[in-house]
């Protein structure tokens, strides 16, 4: 149980974090994103707002997690929450601005579930959530290292349980671009959105 509390973690985290990119299709069919997007702000600006938004919520999520992961009895190292609160913050933000760039190349809200449910999921097996990854063959092995959230996973079992397969500093570099790289594909999607 110790084991896979922080990859839930994550899986919370990404979900939360991915579905929030629905509110880009609600507001575009309520007729709000065509008022945002007259506004002179720039184009990543907007995207980091929602993306702000959507991870706070998926934070909180988060937190909540592990609350019952205390409740259950689980032996992590409580006193490193506000790192873990940081990298949470950093996988939320990344899959946020990626589950935004997603909806702004789609119109209906049924098929953005459909599609993300599609692309949600292997990264999430693929992250060494639920098993090590050191016994995996090695194509699994291969894809997880170019899968983010296998990073993340890393990250916060670290400061969970103190084993790692790299460095935090690695982890946070890793998360950082593709977070920079998530939010400038966004703001693109953005602006194609307009025209």
């Amino acid at each position: 149980m110790d084991f896979i509390a922080p990859g839930i973690l994550a899986m919370v985290l990404l979900f939360g974090s991915v579905f929030s990119g629905v509110t880009v299709i609600m507001d575009r069919q309520f007729g709000f994103l065509r008022e945002t997007l007259v506004a002179p702000v720039n184009r990543v600006s907007i995207v980091l707002g929602k993306a702000l938004g959507g991870a706070t919520t998926a934070v909180i999520q988060g937190l909540l997690m592990l609350v019952i992961a205390f409740l259950l009895g689980t032996r992590l190292n409580w006193s490193s929450i506000p790192l873990a609160v940081v990298v949470m913050a950093l996988i939320s933000l990344a899959f946020v601005s990626l589950g935004i760039a997603l909806a702004s190349l789609m119109e209906d809200m049924h098929g953005f579930q459909l599609v993300i449910n599609f692309l949600v999921f292997p990264p999430f097996f693929l992250s060494g959530a639920l098993f090590p990854l050191s016994g995996a063959p090695v194509p699994i092995r291969v894809a997880s290292l170019l899968n983010p959230l296998t990073y993340g996973v890393d990250a916060l079992r670290l400061l969970f349980l103190g084993t790692s397969s790299f460095s935090l500093a690695f982890d946070l570099a890793v998360l950082s671009t593709f977070f920079v790289a998530t939010t400038f594909a966004a703001a693109e999607l953005f602006k194609r959105i307009e025209n």
